[in-house]
């Protein structure tokens, strides 16, 4: 696995998902990870998945190429989506003086830490006159609506409100509705139910950030379609070779070839499997989804001193409403390149932002279309046996528990949203003290404007690192502008030719300083542009 840019692998790697309420105890892998029936287990490079096999010129299907028809009949089994931990932000990120706005589903959100250093979640509306809580403060660890004034703390209990008499009680009632969180291994999950205590069984734990030297790089994007769009196209090694040709050492169109898949196992959970290249045969990589937003795509690796090592490719996807989506990636190993250490963080992340803008286009058609035609995917795909196994897995599965959702489009099903999307012309709440900073807030046309095309927007806010570098590269282009204007005009001013050339010198340093700075702030908040497209 590449870990220059593990994004763009041409053989992303697989390990299959650990859900325990604490670390396990060191087991061999296999004992972790597969429960294989004879039921469910499909082993051929053709894979099985059903779609609706489409004719060929002599109108006979082509079998050995589409996925075909399986005899499985279609479960729907009980789902509810809310009894489940979804994640919603990096624990590293979420501000230390702000509330923070987010949304799974059409659920609104709000998470910040209380004076004690707990992450607390609350339904993001006031009781009082239904102000969004994001827009708020955090005074003293306690949050406070910017409408009024009402403070709120601990389990969502209301406990100043400036406008009551001083001898008045505050009203039982002026509380605020809490969803539960936890913070494990570096990401805040939150339990979306609240009927259902939280199931501690069902929160995941991934086994390979635990191991000795293991490191990773983490990343959150905000993206503009929606998450089992998402799901697709990270669960598809097939488009990586032509989509991402060249973006850096890795992927290359020459690669595309004929891929093998193994399904090993399906439940109401979701499924997992082996895949490979076609002509590498191996089967070394493992992919497994898991309900309702976990990808995982692992590998191991035994050197040549026997040593195993472990990479870790993992997609937290979280649906944020109808067409959009957050994504948190993280990639890591217990083995790095050494070449790593000569790039910072915020390449990677700039790189990361790169590989999603150049699937945008197709994602956010692909999503128009299907809400556009309003038909089950099997009558708008055409999967191939040999490069889309997992995307038509995916899909049956939505089939068995998509009734349970707020809506899905599945293989063969498809439940449309009772109601359209709600669009925001307001960054309400995404870093409350960051874009209130701002005298751009909201600003049409400049990169802190609310428009999921917009890198800044889409990655930038979400990453503490990112924007501190930011803010950094645009001090210093500040600083050395000034300066290189100011040796000019001494360079100007004096009479030595000695003294003019070092001034000018100088200030031509400056100048190249201005364009280094202006170059990494364009990397961090400049979407990518093809390069064959007619501009």
């Amino acid at each position: 696995m590449a870990l220059v840019n593990p994004l763009l692998s041409p053989t992303p790697t697989t390990l299959p998902l650990r859900v325990s309420p604490k670390p396990p105890k060191q087991l061999p892998r296999w004992t972790l990870s597969f429960k294989p029936s004879s039921r469910s287990k499909s082993n051929t490079c053709a894979a099985t998945a059903d779609i609706k096999a489409a004719p060929l010129l002599d109108g006979e299907p082509d079998h050995a190429v589409l996925v075909g028809p399986t005899s499985e009949e279609e479960r729907r089994g009980d789902y509810d989506w809310t009894q489940e931990w979804y994640p919603l932000y990096l624990s590293q990120n979420v501000p230390e003086d702000a509330p923070l706005g987010l949304k799974v589903f059409d659920k609104q959100l709000v998470l910040f830490k209380d004076g004690n250093g707990h992450f607390r979640c609350y339904e993001d509306r006031c009781a009082h006159r239904l102000a969004k809580l994001s827009e708020g403060q955090l005074i003293d660890g306690r949050l406070e609506c910017l409408y009024h004034g009402w403070q709120f703390e601990g389990e969502g209990k209301c406990v100043k409100i400036p406008q009551l008499p001083a001898d008045a009680k505050i009203p039982r009632s002026a509380c605020v509705r809490t969803y539960e969180v936890r913070d494990s291994q570096g990401v805040i999950w939150v339990w979306m139910s609240l009927k259902t205590p939280p199931n501690a069984s069902k929160l995941p734990w991934f086994e390979n950030f635990e191991r000795p030297g293991f490191q990773d790089v983490s990343t959150t994007h905000e993206l503009p379609y929606d998450h089992s769009i998402l799901l697709e196209n990270l669960m598809d090694p097939a488009h990586i070779p032509i989509s991402h040709d060249r973006t850096d050492w890795t992927a290359k169109r020459e690669d595309a070839q004929p891929l093998c898949f193994e399904v090993i196992e399906r439940t109401d959970r979701g499924f997992a499997g082996r895949w490979d290249r076609e002509k590498d045969g191996s089967m070394t990589n493992f992919l497994r989804f898991e309900a309702p937003c976990v990808l995982q795509n692992n590998r191991e690796i035994v050197d040549k001193n026997g040593e195993k090592n472990y990479f870790t490719g993992l997609f937290l996807c979280t649906p944020t409403g109808q067409g959009k989506s957050l994504l948190i990636v993280r990639f890591g190993g217990t083995k790095r390149s050494p070449l790593v250490k000569l790039f910072p963080k915020w390449y990677f992340h700039q790189n990361a932002s790169k590989v999603f803008e150049q699937d945008m286009g197709f994602l956010s058609s692909q999503n128009e279309i299907l809400l556009k035609e309003k038909v089950p995917t099997k009558e708008l795909y055409l999967n191939l046996k040999s490069s889309d196994t997992w995307v038509a897995e995916y899909r049956k599965w939505m089939d068995r528990v998509g009734h349970g959702m707020p809506y899905h489009f599945g293989h063969s099903t498809i439940s449309l949203p009772k109601e359209p999307a709600v669009v925001e012309h307001a960054p309400a709440g995404l870093v409350a003290g960051l874009s209130a900073s701002s005298p751009a807030k909201g600003g049409i046309g400049t990169m802190h404007a609310p428009n999921l095309a917009n890198r800044y927007f889409r990655h930038v806010i979400h990453c503490k690192g990112c924007r501190t570098v930011v803010r950094a590269f645009q001090a210093w282009k500040n600083v050395l502008s000034a300066v290189a204007v100011a040796l000019i005009a001494v360079a100007i001013l004096v009479s030595g030719r000695q003294w003019k050339a070092l001034l000018l010198a100088s200030a031509t340093l400056c100048s190249v300083g201005v364009y280094v700075c202006s170059t990494a702030i364009a990397m961090n908040t400049t979407n990518f542009i093809r390069t064959h497209r007619r501009l």
